[in-house]
């Protein structure tokens, strides 16, 4: 079946998290990765463990790098150098994420670049902005200095990370769209031009009405533990064996809630009546509700809420959220044969096309497995 980006070549200089995101996804979707790692230790997240598979390869590394090829060069010696800058002339997409600056030093900048190879899309991630190279750009700082921590955990607890690198992940996300949206441009245009991300940005703009709140309304989140700022009930309930979810969205699931839990009368108590009550209220309605609530474990609770159009659930651990999604045939898992025979199981990726569907042809590559002289690493020296 075809691919997306069939004939599209990336040299992706990139490393750990957000840069490797965006590859293997433009992968996923056809595109053909060359993977440049240091020789000897590679990408860093290749020693990133436990965990490790079966293989005794790190899971974190497996996690972002299918369906790319590693080649091993040294940027320091000038003829490995040269050998990276006559593959970039020869690429759609350039992916970097070094420290601002450094491309330029080593002459693979994308002003540089850009002269032999005019086609060329230059991604370049930063932490914080090609101006603030003495930042470094470490998910837990941005998560730190860019407000996500100050918003995440209890209200009367210490400021918490979220459980994954959650910012890469944004950035690498961006990335991508700015990468296919210069992609489109350029088929009508002919010109590449440069895209940049950084990490503080990418998650400003992902906090969304968080964001939108101080920018628009001059308020300053603050942390609210598992509740909404904005709608209720929309938090974990206590239940008689342990914890619900419940996100009541509007007056009609409200009022479907009242009647399952066995108190219609809330739905037309003037404290909850309409959203904006139920947030000034909040407090009361909460205590209303886990009244009810204890009557019963969670998971009963979770059936007959669903059945009546009132989202809700129980807390899944990764294991179990996987379960689900095979349980409503979403498919969670591909396995990917490796050239020793042995499958490695990575999560699918969630694009569905119909005609140009994510493909899998290649597991996590070995440091350096590529040769020089094979396929896209046929170097011309010259743009397509």
């Amino acid at each position: 079946m075809p691919t997306a980006l069939p004939s599209i070549r990336i040299i992706d200089f990139s490393r750990v998290l957000a840069g490797p995101f965006a590859t293997m996804l433009l992968a996923d979707l056809g595109a053909d990765v060359i993977k440049v790692e240091r020789p000897g230790s590679g990408d860093d997240t290749r020693s990133w463990g436990p965990p490790f598979d079966a293989g005794g390869i790190a899971t974190y590394f497996e996690a972002v790098n299918r369906n790319k090829r590693s080649l091993a060069l040294d940027l320091g010696d000038p003829a490995e150098l040269e050998r990276a800058r006559r593959l970039a002339l020869d690429a759609d997409v350039l992916v970097e994420n070094f420290r601002p600056g450094l491309m330029d030093d080593l002459g693979l900048g994308y002003e540089s670049l850009r002269v032999d190879n005019p086609r060329l899309i230059y991604c370049s991630i930063t932490g914080f902005g090609a101006a603030n190279a003495e930042l470094p750009g470490y998910d837990l700082l941005v998560q730190a200095l860019g407000g996500l921590m100050s918003i995440t955990g209890a209200a009367d607890g210490p400021p918490h990370k979220v459980g994954v690198a959650l910012v890469d992940v944004l950035a690498g996300l961006f990335a991508t769209v700015g990468i296919l949206s210069s992609l489109l441009a350029r088929a009508a245009t002919g010109e590449g031009q440069r895209v940049e991300v950084d990490l503080l940005s990418s998650l400003l703009a992902a906090l969304v009405n968080q964001s939108a709140a101080y920018t628009a309304g001059d308020v300053v989140p603050v942390r609210m533990g598992n509740r909404h700022p904005s709608i209720a009930p929309y938090e974990l309930l206590r239940c008689a064996d342990g914890e619900l979810v419940v996100a009541v969205g509007n007056d009609r699931q409200f009022a479907s809630l009242c009647s399952v839990v066995g108190a219609p009368e809330l739905a037309h108590d003037l404290r909850f009546a309409a959203n904006s009550d139920r947030v000034a209220n909040r407090a009361a309605l909460t205590a209303e509700l886990e009244s009810r609530l204890a009557a019963r474990p969670a998971a009963g609770w979770a059936t007959a809420l669903t059945d009546a159009r009132v989202p809700a659930g129980v807390v899944n651990d990764i294991a179990g959220a996987f379960q689900l999604a095979d349980r409503l045939g979403l498919e969670p898992i591909v396995a990917i044969p490796r050239d020793d025979g042995d499958d490695v199981r990575l999560p699918r990726n969630p694009i569905r096309l119909s005609a140009t569907p994510p493909s899998y042809r290649l597991a996590p590559p070995g440091l350096g497995s590529e040769r020089s002289d094979s396929g896209f690493l046929v170097e011309t020296g010259a743009p397509r």
